[in-house]
């Protein structure tokens, strides 16, 4: 990190102004450097890597709009809805706007930072008890500029800041159509597996209902117990009392989704089309290198450009150690009304030079302030990454192992379906009681219960582990930001034309950064 100079004070303004005409292109501060995560080079995936060897001879995985692969158009309808509506987003797509007016704010101070112009006039008068009353005008006008000139990087480091900052709120924007996604297609398969919950416990309320009749007519024919009635009757109602608690989790689900879509609660037409099916999808190989894939993250993005944000205001604030040297220039012009009277035209112009020396520790301390926050953002940096890749593992732990017991449950409810077969026969013919009915009945609910909310927890952890490898944000990149009622609103507050106008940079751009051997483009 630069300090002060030392000794310069006591030297000769031409010789200080030579010094600093040597210096000038030089830009104090830290220059950023991508950081490193020593763990991630060697990170070879998690449990990605034995997922991903058992995809050997499949079609490489989309990624990217990673939800076609459920072949679902109302799944797709929907998420593409959330993306482009949903009040977070927006939200998102204004802090953009936000961070392009701070940029511009930055770039402005390259120029001229004072601008004055001044004008005056004047009349004044006397009244006279013996001759004429006298009046008189008098006119002023004036111009005054200041320019600091950016020896030290100051404002350099202000834009790099601005631009990092600017990316920054883009990544978080690409995040968030990320989060859409995913939470579109989370919610989306809860209803759907909620919808064939409810199918299976109609299913079996009818069959138990069933029983329930042919016990009530045995008992009243006196050819069987009232035991085997109030058993059959407690069952049914038992299977009877899950449909209200599942249609209130359905309407609750529907509702979070209908959030989402930027919709008050209640019923979404969409989902008529395909009820009572969970969207199925295979993962295909997964091709790029896990340390791409985290890096790739846009949240991983955005605490790596809000590092290098902040690694320049340590640079700003560096600069603010040095004297600043600004040129002044004013022109001035004033005249009266007096007949004969002169017109006086006054220029000035020169350099200023301004050098808090005796700061006392508060400019210094403003360094190791920017400087703590550097650090601290380090370590979120740092986490992030380690956050991403659990959620990588996690993911593929959690596809892998709710997939490998689709197989056996569906194995399960064809033992239950046939045990209750035979049940019922043995019971019709004499050979079991009705108890063992009834054990059967209840195990084949189970079961069919236990297959399908697996079903839909392997489309979950599918749509957790494409959210995970985070794609789904580059579509966003060429949506408008804002809606055209919104964009016409705002530019009817301000000057919003050029900011509204400009589309998001390419995927593979970032900011311009300051380096040794001068500006570089961050990717």
């Amino acid at each position: 990190m630069s300090k002060r100079p030392a000794g310069a004070s006591g030297l000769p303004l031409s010789i200080v102004a030579a010094a600093l005409l040597l210096g000038g292109c030089a830009a104090v501060g830290p220059d950023f450097k991508r950081p490193e995560v020593s763990w991630l080079p060697g990170w070879s995936g998690g449990s990605l890597v034995s997922l991903n060897a058992e995809q050997r001879g499949k079609a490489r995985a989309q990624t990217e709009e990673w939800w076609r692969n459920f072949n679902d158009p109302v799944l797709d309808q929907l998420i593409a809805e959330a993306q482009r509506v949903n009040p977070n987003v927006r939200t998102a797509g204004m802090r953009i706007l936000e961070a392009r007016a701070q940029l511009m704010i930055a770039g402005s101070l390259l120029y001229p930072q004072q601008q004055q112009l001044t004008g005056k006039v004047l009349r004044t008068g006397e009244e006279r008890s013996t001759g004429p009353d006298s009046t008189l005008t008098a006119y002023n006008a004036g111009l005054a500029v200041g320019w600091e000139i950016d020896f030290w990087g100051k404002f350099r480091r202000s834009i790099e800041a601005a631009d990092a900052g600017y990316f920054a709120s883009i990544a978080q924007y690409d995040d968030l159509q990320v989060l859409m996604a995913a939470q579109v297609a989370n919610f989306y398969c809860a209803i759907r597996t909620i919808e064939l919950r409810l199918k299976i416990a109609h299913e079996n309320v009818a069959l138990q209902k069933r029983s329930l009749e042919i016990t009530e007519r045995l008992f009243k024919h006196g050819n069987d117990s009232e035991l085997d009635v109030q058993q059959a009757r407690a069952q049914y109602l038992g299977t009877l009392s899950t449909i209200p608690q599942l249609e209130g989790s359905l309407r609750q689900t529907r509702n979070a989704l209908s959030v989402l879509l930027a919709r008050p609660p209640g019923p979404l037409p969409e989902m008529a089309s395909g009820r009572n099916t969970i969207p199925q999808a295979e993962l295909g190989i997964i091709v790029d290198l896990p340390a791409d894939l985290l890096r790739r993250r846009p949240d991983v993005r955005a605490a790596e450009l809000q590092l290098a944000a902040q690694s320049a205001l340590i640079g700003v604030s560096v600069a603010d150690l040095y004297p600043s040297i600004a040129l002044l220039g004013s022109l001035g012009l004033s005249a009266t009304s007096l007949s004969g009277s002169p017109r006086i035209f006054a220029w000035g112009l020169g350099p200023s030079l301004v050098w808090n020396v005796f700061d006392h520790g508060r400019l210094t301390g403003q360094v190791l302030v920017q400087d703590a926050r550097f650090q601290q953002l380090y370590e979120q940096y740092q986490g992030t990454v380690l956050q991403a890749a659990r959620e990588v593992d996690d993911a593929a732990v959690g596809f892998a192992t709710n997939r490998e017991q689709i197989p056996i449950l569906e194995e399960a409810v064809k033992a239950a379906q046939r045990s209750l077969a035979i049940a019922n026969l043995q019971y019709r013919e004499g050979l079991a009681n009705f108890e063992r009915v009834l054990d059967s009945q209840r195990t084949l609910f189970s079961q069919q219960e236990r297959l399908v909310n697996n079903q839909g927890s392997v489309a979950q952890s599918l749509v957790a582990l494409y959210k995970a490898m985070g794609g789904g944000w580059l579509a966003g990149r060429g949506r408008p930001l804002l809606d055209d009622a919104t964009r016409e609103t705002m530019g009817e507050r301000g000057d919003w034309r050029e900011l509204l106008q400009e589309p998001l940079p390419a995927p593979d751009t970032g900011p311009q950064l300051i380096t040794p051997g001068g500006p570089k483009s961050h990717e």
